[in-house]
C-alpha cells in the first residue's frame, strides 16, 4: 500500500510568484508533487506558529516554509522571524515526540528557480519516509 503525504507549502509571494504562474501549470510541468498544498502569503514574517500548527491538526503529514533569503527579503527581517517561529514548531513537535523534521524553513531565490522545486520533492521523499502524521 502507497502512502501519499498531505503536505502543506506557506511561500512568500515574491518567492513563489512565477512558480504560481498560469495556475501552477509550470510547477507540474517540473514534477512538482501534486501532493503540496500552497498557500501564498505576503510575507513569511506575517505566519504566526498557530497557523503552522493549525496545519497539522488540520491533517497535513508535513508542513513547510519558503522565504526570501535571509540578506534579501523583501520586507527585510521577514524570512528571519519566519525560520524562529518554524523552529518553535519544530520544538513543539520534538516535545510531543513527533519527528521535527516534519516542519522546515527554506530560504529560497524569487522566481521559478529548480531549488523551489527540489524543496517540495524533499518534503515529498522525506515525508513519505516518516508516513503519516501522528494528528
Amino acid at each position: 500500500m502507497s502512502f501519499t503525504p498531505d503536505i502543506r507549502l506557506f511561500s512568500c509571494h515574491y518567492t513563489s510568484q512565477q512558480s504560481c504562474a498560469d495556475a501552477g501549470k509550470e510547477l507540474q510541468g517540473l514534477d512538482f508533487p501534486e501532493n503540496i498544498k500552497m498557500t501564498r502569503v505576503p510575507c513569511t514574517g506575517k505566519l504566526e506558529i498557530i497557523t503552522l500548527l493549525n496545519a497539522f491538526e488540520d491533517g497535513a503529514d508535513g508542513v513547510y516554509v519558503v522565504g526570501c533569503p535571509t540578506d534579501g527579503c523583501h520586507n527585510i527581517k521577514g524570512s528571519e522571524r519566519a525560520a524562529k517561529r518554524v523552529q518553535a514548531v519544530r520544538d513543539a513537535l520534538a516535545e510531543l515526540d513527533v519527528e521535527p523534521d516534519r516542519a522546515r524553513m527554506y530560504h529560497l531565490p524569487r522566481g521559478l528557480h529548480p531549488e523551489f522545486v527540489q524543496a517540495g520533492k524533499e518534503m515529498n521523499e522525506q515525508i513519505s519516509k516518516m508516513g503519516a502524521g501522528p494528528f
